[in-house]
Formats: structure tokens, C-alpha cells, sequence
């Protein structure tokens, strides 16, 4: 009888506090995960990227965890991720207009100085293996729980762009093993380094929030987010200039950030000013009822 009392009084603990419960599952598993591959020393390899992708689950069991104990409706919070039907437009935006950020992030790139090299231009067909692990396991599983669960709840309360600087600070504040874990890329930045990050995230945070707003579609927002993720890996710069020797070159690291987060400002600037802060879209928008809960 004790045990399920006190199963009972956790379910409504949690039910009472989602966001407060979603951010402390989803930060302790993550975190966990992330910070054992960390402590063990575990060095780059498909092992450690395995591993680091597998504690990106975070946001969905956090996700998950909340809606079960708030008795909300979990097929049809997964079902945002199958959810496909969105018109050959979007479709169009979420695999075109990555590409579009990274030309213009290696113009401005290039028109600073920044040295390239052509022939380090991988094989294009590399794309769709990005692409597909990118939304399965490097990052779009991420967006069942901030965009599928947390943007939703938040939007009940405040408008689309309060909510998504939000999302944007939990989400950047999650990514924190990585920065502590010499053997990361995230590891290895400068302080000035990853407060540009933090910008691109809180920018990147509007573009996924309008993605999703105006499809309804989770894995609209986990292609896109691929996308934005994997054309770094097209990205021209020549990899011996920017660390001679293996020493990283300060100026031209921090050159490659800006002129990359520069783009996703833009396109955050404007995205608020043609859409308005309240919705970031033209029709209604997800709120708690695309999990089956009540507001609040």
C-alpha cells in the first residue's frame, strides 16, 4: 500500500512540475551518460560517438517520463516524429535551406580572409549518411523532447520567441559534458569560442521553434536540424591552416564560428520579423493538447 502511495505521489509531483521534471531527467540522463564517457578517458572514435549519442536521449525519456506520469498520450507524442504529410515546400526548406546557411557562412568566411581548400571537399553522397544518422541518433532525437514536449507546454504560457530563447538556454546548458570532455570538439573551444555557440544555439533555437510551428512535424525539425548539422562537414576551410601543426589557430577558429552563426542570426532576425514573436508562423500553433495534456 506504501509503495503505491508513494508511486502515486510521484506521478503527481511530476504532473505538477512537467518542465521542472523534464529538465532534471532529461539533464540527469544525459549527463550521466555523457559524463561517464568523459571520466573514462574514452578517446574520438564511432565508440565514443555511439556512446555520446545514445545520452542525447535525454530530452525524449525526459519527455516520455512526464507525459506517462501527467497521463498524457504518448503514440500521439511519437507520432510527430512519422509525421511526414507536410507539403513539398517544407520538405524544400528543411533540406534547402541548410545549405544555404553554410554558403553564406563561407562567403563571409572567405571574404574575411579565412584560407580554404577545394580539394578537401568530401563526396557529396556522404550527405545522406549525415543526414540520416544526424536525425536518428546525432541530434534530431534531441527534438522530441525540446521541440515535441517542452516548446508545446511553454507556448501555453508565453509567446514563440520567449519560449524558444528558453528551449535555447536549456538546451545550450545540456550540452555542458561536452564542453568538459577534452576529446570532443566542444572541448577543445575557447571561451570566445563557445559564447558564439551559445548565440548560434539561442538563433538556431528560433529557426527550429519555426519549423515546427508551422508543420506540426518533429522530424520536419530533426531533418532540418541534421541538415544544419552535417554541412559542417562541407564546409571548405583548409583544416592545416586552421591548426598548423596541430596547434588550433585562434583567430581562424574563431573567424569559422562567427561568420557560421552570423547566417542563423540573420535568418532568426528575420524569420521574427516576418512572422511576428507571438506564433513564429501564419496558423495556430502546438500547445499541450499535441501530447494530450491539458493546459495549465
Amino acid at each position: 500500500m506504501g509503495d503505491e502511495s508513494g508511486r502515486s505521489g510521484l506521478r503527481s509531483w511530476i504532473d505538477r512540475h512537467r518542465l521542472a521534471s523534464f529538465l532534471l531527467i532529461t539533464y540527469s540522463f544525459t549527463w550521466v551518460i555523457q559524463g561517464i564517457v568523459a571520466a573514462v578517458g574514452l578517446e574520438a572514435s564511432w565508440t565514443q560517438s555511439i556512446l555520446i549519442g545514445f545520452g542525447g536521449f535525454g530530452p525524449p525519456v525526459g519527455a516520455a517520463v512526464v507525459i506517462w506520469a501527467s497521463g498524457g498520450d504518448l503514440r500521439k507524442w511519437i507520432g510527430q516524429f512519422f509525421h511526414w504529410r507536410i507539403g513539398g515546400r517544407w520538405w524544400a526548406i528543411a533540406l534547402g535551406l541548410p545549405f544555404l546557411l553554410l554558403v553564406s557562412g563561407v562567403a563571409l568566411f572567405v571574404a574575411f580572409g579565412g584560407p580554404i581548400d577545394r580539394s578537401s571537399f568530401p563526396f557529396p553522397g556522404i550527405y545522406l549518411f549525415v543526414l540520416a544518422w544526424g536525425t536518428v541518433w546525432g541530434g534530431g532525437q534531441e527534438d522530441l523532447g525540446w521541440r515535441g514536449f517542452m516548446l508545446p507546454l511553454l507556448q501555453d504560457r508565453y509567446s514563440a520567441l520567449v519560449s524558444s530563447v528558453i528551449v535555447g538556454v536549456s538546451w545550450a546548458g545540456w550540452h555542458l559534458p561536452l564542453f568538459l570532455n577534452a576529446t570532443t570538439t566542444h572541448g577543445g573551444w575557447p571561451l570566445s569560442q563557445q559564447l558564439i555557440w551559445v548565440v548560434s544555439i539561442l538563433a538556431g533555437s528560433i529557426l527550429w521553434t519555426w519549423m515546427y510551428n508551422s508543420t506540426g512535424s518533429v522530424l520536419a525539425v530533426a531533418v532540418f536540424h541534421a541538415g544544419v548539422n552535417g554541412m559542417g562537414v562541407f564546409h571548405p576551410a583548409d583544416t592545416e591552416a586552421m591548426a598548423p601543426g596541430g596547434v588550433p589557430n585562434t583567430w581562424l577558429n574563431l573567424l569559422a564560428e562567427v561568420t557560421g552563426a552570423v547566417p542563423l542570426v540573420a535568418c532568426a532576425v528575420l524569420l521574427v520579423a516576418i512572422y511576428g514573436s507571438d506564433r513564429l508562423a501564419d496558423g495556430e500553433i502546438p500547445g499541450p493538447e499535441v501530447v494530450g495534456l491539458d493546459p495549465r
